[in-house]
């Protein structure tokens, strides 16, 4: 039985020596800070999170692929310093029935050493193509060191929180959230209102899916889909963020249904909440089938946003308001995610 740490896998992208590669990965040809196309990164991590899979998996089915199924949240703890190597630390934390979650570390080399983030993909074990695939049997981890059951164990917890989360969604708002959804519908019925209203604030795109996108035999890639839908989604952020908006933790993504080749994909962003310096965009992920007889939500994202100044300081965004029923839910949601997210950051 293999133990966790025989599961290590460590990818490098060397932005010190490599010139194009370096560009590539910019927002900007300056020397400005927070410049690391994040978008870029994530789709980065979940091929990370599938090759650190696929050793594992393909030592006992050498035909078998995996396919994302999940990406808990990830944080960012530090900006990325463009001219240092950026390292991508994975190891499988935990296996299941036919389901592995990888933790990644994203790091660069210094003294001290930088963490950009660390995050969590669960992957899915798969034989066969098209209609026709089925989830294989994964043998399990020996967790024999301490450590290696404390990773093993938060795994499992990190899922209970997730059901945990989603039952709080459905929760109705407490008195102080009623009260803070009044406020806002209040405000706009006072006379000379200006505030920028959440259904004003949007942005979409149309993309059909061709075979460079293919990554499983006839399935999109899926960190391709998440990068795009960043890249949307920071674009729509700048219609509230005064300064430079620059991303400061992505929710958990869960992948609902495969995009396959042909597939018209419907991209939608919306801002929904802010709060001090903080933005928070959802994006959707329609797909449409080539004979457009099968419409699916393949993705849901919330990605948060922070407002910064050319020093990386932290500046105030004006307030959105909701105008409706669906608005306020957006707003109440996004608003517990991010109170939650304020919450983590002061921890560390």
């Amino acid at each position: 039985m293999m133990k966790p740490m025989e599961t290590s896998f460590t990818k490098i992208l060397s932005l010190s020596n490599d010139e194009a590669l370096k560009r590539r990965f910019m927002v900007l040809d300056e020397p400005i800070q927070a410049n690391m196309r994040f978008g870029l990164l994530l789709e980065v991590l979940d091929k990370v999170a599938e090759e650190a899979a696929l050793k594992y998996v393909n030592c006992f089915y050498p035909e078998a692929r995996v396919v994302t199924a999940a990406i808990d949240n990830i944080v960012v703890r530090h900006v990325t310093d463009m001219s240092k190597d950026v390292h991508f630390k994975a190891r499988i934390n935990h296996v299941g029935r036919s389901s592995l979650e990888i933790g990644i570390r994203v790091e660069q080399p210094g003294d001290p050493v930088r963490h950009i983030a660390s995050c969590y993909f669960t992957m899915v074990a798969r034989s066969g193509v098209g209609e026709g695939a089925t989830s294989v049997v994964l043998p399990g981890l020996d967790y024999s060191e301490e450590i290696e059951q404390q990773r093993a164990a938060k795994a499992l917890q990190r899922r209970e929180e997730y059901k945990q989360q989603q039952a709080l969604l459905r929760e109705p708002p407490s008195r102080e959230e009623f009260e803070m959804l009044t406020g806002l519908h209040a405000a706009q019925d006072e006379p000379g209102f200006y505030g920028l209203l959440a259904g004003q604030l949007t942005a979409g795109a149309w993309e059909r899916m061709y075979p460079e996108q293919e990554n499983v035999p006839k399935k999109i890639f899926g960190g391709y889909l998440i990068r795009r839908a960043y890249e949307l989604s920071s674009i729509c952020s700048e219609q509230v963020a005064p300064n430079r908006p620059i991303p400061a933790a992505v929710n958990r993504i869960n992948f609902f249904h495969p995009v396959r080749m042909g597939d018209k994909l419907h991209y939608t962003t919306r801002v929904v909440y802010t709060s001090g310096s903080f933005i928070c965009v959802e994006a959707n992920i329609e797909r449409i089938s080539r004979d457009r007889t099968t419409k699916a939500l393949s993705n849901s994202c919330l990605f948060t946003f922070v407002n910064v100044d050319g020093e990386m300081n932290h500046q105030p965004v004006p307030l959105v308001y909701p105008t409706n029923y669906g608005e306020d839910g957006r707003y109440l949601a996004a608003h517990r995610s991010c109170q939650a997210l304020i919450n983590h950051r002061q921890m560390i």
